[in-house]
Parts: structure tokens; C-alpha cells; sequence
């Protein structure tokens, strides 16, 4: 019987198949969907991952300055941004508090980083470029390669040298096919000497690599912007299972080295942070700050998602109701020789079923098409996009159509299956 339904609901598809195709449209646009929200999700998480990771890798914990404030959680954060944005300038965090660091057990090598902006000039060529003053130690913790010449030493820092490695897109504007290595530019009417270039490596969050020159912190500090503090700091750690209570460690060195109370925990089991000049964060959490938020950002475009597919459930209640309509006199023949209750409901329901599934089949194709679309444009246009498709948007997408299947389904065919037979008989 269940089979002979299901034969009878292909055929009554068939009859009508302008009006199926319409309803199966609305299922595939709304299915298509659900699949485009958790493809492009997996990507732009992958994406932001790996522009996170372009950082540095797990094994890296990240201290930046913070403006303190009497608030707690979000609120504090929030406030330090905006205080940032107004200009507020924190100088508490120091070379020292480095130095210090890299006695801690757990902390391999470390290099604190400053940010500047400045004209660079070669012979009649200038050049506005991102200025960053790091340690020695940057070449081996970050991501960065030599492409020609070399990086510079402790010593050189130590001593204020005024020496300079290029940006791959610096030395093009400046330099063009010349050689730079040797060869002195021109910062704040100071001379500083070429002696190495960086191999390409392209933007990561806005932030391009190629436009930057770096030179030592302290000729930075010094010779250049006046400050004896610096912005940020990158520590690498010896046991990434360790990372937590490496990053625990830094944040009591550091208050103390800032005569800043240690925190007390809240009723609420919430330490009060709001009084540090600095944050602390490991990569794997700003990982998991990003999964979370990416997680939030898909859910919520689910739920837009899911009322295109309300709508086309409602269009299969439509089309069902009206079937049942048209067919009338046949629900009154079957029941007069012998159909059942069950039997009027399993056929009517099976030919909800039936456009639904059909739908979900081909929405799930429609919406791998388009995700692969996207993932190339985005791979095309240079971002790290990967393409996939999560085995849950598979489960999600038919989930959803078989039960709208049913749900929508389900009032036409109980209706059906209700009628009188001598009324639906007489309707002929």
C-alpha cells in the first residue's frame, strides 16, 4: 500500500507540472540557502582563521596595551576601544616588562612591536609607508621571510642603529628594479641604511606586509617617535598544552610590575580585569572568539534563512489543499470501496513528502553550485577561502524539507482523509 501510494502521488505530480515545479522552486531556493549560510560560514571561518594564524601559531600569546576601566567583561573592553578611538594613549607597557617575560619558564622568545607612520625618501622618490619598530627576535617568531639581504641584530637595537628592511611593495615605489641593499633612504631627515628586503607576503585583516618598514624598536622609541613605551608584544611558548597558565603568569607578572591589585573574583565567578593597562590572549582563543562569533553570525542567518522556507512550506500547504479540492470525488470513490483513514492521510502526505525531498535534492545541489561559486570568486579575489560544505548543512537541509513536508502536509491530508464519502461522491 505504502508503495502504491507513493505511485499514486508521482502520477498526480506529473498531472500538474507547472504547478509542482513552482513548489518545488520555492523549496530549492530556501534548501539552497541553508547550504550557501553553512558553506560561506565554514569559509569566512577558515578565512579568518588563517589570517589569525598568519600572526603566529598556536604556540603564540599576544600582549597589547589596554585602557583600564572600573567596568567588568565586555564593558571594559568596549570602553578601551572607544577610549583608543579618542585617542587615549597607554604607556605603561615597556621593554622591561619583555625582558621580564622571558624569564617566566613556559616563554621561549618574545618581540614587542611599535607602529608608526612615516614619509620615506629616495632620490626624488617618496613614499608614505607603515613604520614598525620590532625586536630582533621577529624574524624568527613571525611569518616574515628574507628575500635578500639580512634582518638586524640585538646589538644593532641595543645601539640605536639606524638601519631598515623593506616591504616588498616599499622597495618597488622606491626602488624599482635597483638593488636597495646598501643604499640609505631618507626618515624624519635621518638617514637609515637598506639592508634587507622582504620576501611578498601579501595583506592579512587589512593589514599589508608588503607596505611596511621595519627598523629597531628602540631607534624607533628613540630617534624617531619620543615614547619609551611600546604597543604590543608576541611570546612564543615552549608547551602549547601550557598556554593558559603561561598567559596566567604574564598577567600576575605584569600587574605587578604595574603595581596593579591582583583581581579578586565576583560573586558572579567573574575576576575583575578592569583596572589592567594590558590584555593577554593566546591565538586558540582569538580562534575561539572567532568561531563563536561566526557560529552566531550563521545561526542568525538560519533563522532568516528559515523564513523563505516557511513560505515555500506554506505554498506546498496551498498546492495540497487545492489538490485535495480537485480530487474530491476520487477521495469519495476510494473510500467507498474499501480505503481507509490512514490510506487517504499516507497519500497526500507522501505527495508532500515527495515535492519536499525533490526539492531538498535539488536545493542541496543548486546551493553546493553556488557555494563553489563564491569560494572561487573569494579564492579568485585572493582571500584564503576554503570551500566546504559541512556534513550537518547536509542533515539540516533534508531535515528541514521532510519536515516541512510533513507539516504542511499534514492539514490537507487529514482533511482529505475526513471527507464523507457520500458528500465527496456527490461533489462529482
Amino acid at each position: 500500500m505504502f508503495l502504491e501510494s507513493a505511485k499514486n502521488g508521482i502520477i498526480a505530480l506529473k498531472i500538474n507540472k507547472v504547478r509542482t515545479a513552482l513548489t518545488v522552486l520555492g523549496v530549492v531556493i530556501g534548501i539552497a540557502s541553508v547550504i550557501i549560510v553553512y558553506s560561506a560560514g565554514e569559509g569566512i571561518n577558515s578565512l579568518i582563521v588563517g589570517q589569525i594564524e598568519s600572526f603566529g601559531g598556536s604556540d603564540m600569546i599576544q600582549t597589547e596595551i589596554k585602557i583600564p576601566s572600573s567596568k567588568q567583561g565586555g564593558g571594559s573592553e568596549a570602553q578601551s576601544v572607544t577610549n583608543m578611538a579618542m585617542g587615549v594613549q597607554v604607556t605603561t607597557l615597556t621593554l622591561d616588562d619583555m625582558d621580564d617575560i622571558n624569564k617566566l619558564f613556559l616563554v621561549e622568545d618574545s618581540y614587542a612591536g611599535v607602529l608608526g607612520q612615516e614619509q620615506l625618501a629616495y632620490g626624488n622618490e617618496t613614499y608614505k609607508a607603515m613604520l614598525l619598530g620590532v625586536s630582533a627576535s621577529y624574524i624568527k617568531l613571525d611569518r616574515s621571510e628574507i628575500n635578500s639581504g639580512r634582518f638586524f641584530t640585538e646589538a644593532e637595537d641595543k645601539s640605536l642603529s639606524q638601519v631598515v628592511i623593506l616591504g616588498r611593495k616599499i622597495k618597488d615605489e622606491l626602488f624599482g628594479e635597483t638593488d636597495p641593499i646598501g643604499k640609505s633612504i631618507k626618515l624624519r631627515k635621518k638617514k637609515f641604511k637598506v639592508i634587507g628586503v622582504l620576501k611578498e607576503r601579501g595583506a592579512v585583516m587589512t593589514f599589508d606586509f608588503d607596505d611596511i618598514a621595519y627598523v629597531p624598536v628602540r631607534t624607533l622609541q628613540k630617534k624617531i617617535m619620543g615614547i619609551g613605551s611600546i604597543q604590543y608584544m608576541m611570546h612564543k611558548i615552549s608547551d602549547v598544552k601550557r598556554i593558559d597558565e603561561a598567559a596566567d603568569e604574564m598577567r600576575y607578572l605584569l600587574r605587578e610590575n604595574h603595581n596593579i591589585p591582583q583581581p579578586t573574583e565576583k560573586q558572579t565567578g567573574v575576576f575583575d580585569t578592569g583596572k589592567d593597562d594590558f590584555r593577554v590572549a593566546s591565538m586558540v582563543e582569538s580562534m575561539e572568539i572567532m568561531d563563536t562569533v561566526t557560529g552566531a553570525i550563521t545561526l542568525l542567518l538560519l533563522a532568516i534563512v528559515a523564513i523563505s522556507l516557511v513560505v515555500g512550506g506554506v505554498g506546498i500547504m496551498n498546492i495540497m489543499y487545492v489538490a485535495v479540492t480537485e480530487r474530491t470525488s476520487e477521495i469519495g470513490l476510494r473510500k467507498a470501496v474499501g480505503a481507509t483513514y490512514a490510506d487517504i492521510m499516507t497519500q497526500f502526505l507522501l505527495e508532500s513528502i515527495l515535492v519536499t525531498v525533490l526539492g531538498g535534492i535539488l536545493g542541496v545541489i543548486v546551493g553546493i553550485i553556488f557555494s563553489w561559486l563564491i569560494a572561487f570568486g573569494a579564492n579568485y579575489a585572493g582571500l584564503g577561502w576554503e570551500f566546504t560544505v559541512p556534513l550537518k548543512a547536509y542533515i539540516v537541509a533534508l531535515g528541514f524539507s521532510t519536515f516541512f513536508g510533513i507539516a504542511f502536509g499534514l492539514y490537507p491530508a487529514r482533511k482529505a482523509a475526513r471527507m464523507d464519502p457520500i458528500e465527496a461522491l456527490r461533489n462529482e
